[in-house]
This record gives C-alpha cells, sequence and structure tokens, in this order.
C-alpha cells in the first residue's frame, strides 16, 4: 500500500489547534494577525492561509473579512450527559421549557459566582477577563459566544465539577433554543452597554474576591437577559401573528387607521 505524504497544510493545521489549546484560546478570542502567526510558527503566510482554510471547514475558526480570524464555539456532546438528556426531550417537545432552563440558571450560576470569588485562582481570573475582553467584539455572533464562555469560565473557577457539568449541559441545550436571541441582544446598542455593565461588575466582585457581591451581580445579569429574551420572543411572535393575518383583514385595519 501506498503512504501519501502528509500534505504540509494539514501539519501546520495541526500545529494552529496545538497553539489553540496552549494557549487555551476561548470561543470569539482572536487568532494573531496573520504575518505574526506564520512568523511564530515559522511557516509561509500561503501555507498558513491553505491551513487556516481547512481549520475553518472543520469548524474549529471563524474567519470575518478583513476582521481576522477567530476561535469558534466547540460542540461538544454535553447533552448527552444522564444529568440533561430528559431536559433535551422536554425542550424538543415543547421550546417554552428554555425559559424553565434560564429560571434555573438564577441558583446555579448565583452559586458559581459567589464559590468563583471565593476560589478563583489568578489563572482562573486572568481567563475570565479574557472571556469578557472577547464579549466585546462587534460581530454579534462571536460576541454571543464568547458570553456563554465568559459563564463556563465561572462555572470552571468554582472549582465544583457538579456545577460545572450541569453549567455545560444547560449552555449546550441553550445554544439552539436561545441563540438567535443572544445575538439579538448584541445587535441593539442599549442592550449590548448593559451586558457589558453587569459582566463587567460579575468580574470585578471576583477578582476582588467578593462573594456576595459576584452573586448579587450574577443575579441581577441573568434577571436582565431572562426578560430580555423573553421581550424579543414576544415580539417575534407578535410579527408572526401579523403576517397570517388575512389579506382583507389587514386591509379593514388600514381603512380604520386611515
Amino acid at each position: 500500500m501506498i503512504v501519501m505524504p502528509r500534505r504540509l497544510s494539514d501539519e501546520i493545521a495541526s500545529r494552529v489547534r496545538a497553539l489553540i489549546e496552549e494557549q487555551q484560546l476561548e470561543a470569539g478570542m482572536k487568532l494573531p494577525a496573520e504575518r505574526q502567526l506564520a512568523a511564530q510558527l515559522g511557516v509561509s503566510r500561503n501555507s498558513l492561509r491553505e491551513a487556516l482554510a481547512t481549520l475553518v471547514s472543520e469548524g474549529v475558526l471563524l474567519s470575518r473579512r478583513g476582521g481576522g480570524t477567530f476561535v469558534r464555539w466547540p460542540h461538544e456532546a454535553w447533552s448527552e450527559q444522564n444529568i440533561v438528556q430528559p431536559l433535551k426531550t422536554l425542550l424538543a417537545d415543547d421550546p417554552d421549557y428554555s425559559f424553565d432552563i434560564l429560571e434555573a440558571r438564577h441558583a446555579i450560576e448565583g452559586s458559581t459566582a459567589w464559590h468563583a470569588a471565593m476560589r478563583a485562582t489568578d489563572a482562573d481570573k486572568e481567563k475570565i477577563a479574557l472571556c469578557f475582553e472577547a464579549t466585546l467584539s462587534e460581530d454579534p455572533d462571536l460576541a454571543s459566544q464568547a458570553d456563554v464562555r465568559f459563564h463556563l469560565a465561572i462555572a470552571e473557577a468554582s472549582h465544583n465539577v457538579v456545577l460545572l457539568q450541569t453549567m455545560r449541559g444547560f449552555f449546550d441545550l441553550l445554544q439552539s433554543s436561545v441563540k438567535q436571541s443572544r445575538q439579538r441582544m448584541y445587535l441593539v446598542p442599549p442592550v449590548f452597554a448593559r451586558l457589558t455593565e453587569q459582566h463587567q461588575a460579575i468580574l470585578d466582585a471576583i477578582v476582588a474576591g467578593d462573594a456576595e457581591g459576584a452573586r448579587q451581580a450574577m443575579m441581577a445579569h441573568l434577571g436582565f437577559v431572562h426578560t430580555t429574551i423573553k421581550r424579543f420572543d414576544e415580539d417575534l411572535a407578535r410579527q408572526a401573528r401579523i403576517t397570517r393575518l388575512p389579506d382583507d383583514h389587514a386591509e379593514n385595519s388600514r381603512e380604520k387607521k386611515a
């Protein structure tokens, strides 16, 4: 059997993967500029471009024209765990259960923030801060992914495996059910500003070791997210009902307004 030599671009792609793991780059974080990355790896820019294109096609990276290359959210099979599989079935039958999950997050994430403030190492705090910075992206898809990573980084900093695994399961489920609403939050400037202020407050409390402050900041943030997503969904449902109106009914409505 003839063994084909491995392509240079495949080897470079593997090295980029290793770099992402070594530097613990999270979803939404930007890779170094092409020129810098090529020099760092000791490869030509053409070979690097081919490798990056491969990783983009595999879903590892996300490329934005004129904006750089970013790490994508890794869709791991967390939802297959026994702890969340029943919830997946409920969501399939009735998407409104996503709001039950959002309510449950109040209890879970209030605890993760509290414990993170008590237990976070310097490395944990740096990771949370990097995730926060990634939420400031002007790309709503990347910002929403970084939002998820911010919350998971806090759960990791709690150093409680049960809380972390529960959070991972929740977010895997919510990726599909509220992804569009989460992205919409980053498209509305006043909402984006509020999210940034709330994330900053949570980060500051954790860095300061203020457990109760972190818990309260998280609860206020989740309350805002819950209310905002629910309002977005209600607006979408209202628009959908309007588009289903019969033509004659719509015409009558216009005549009455006239």
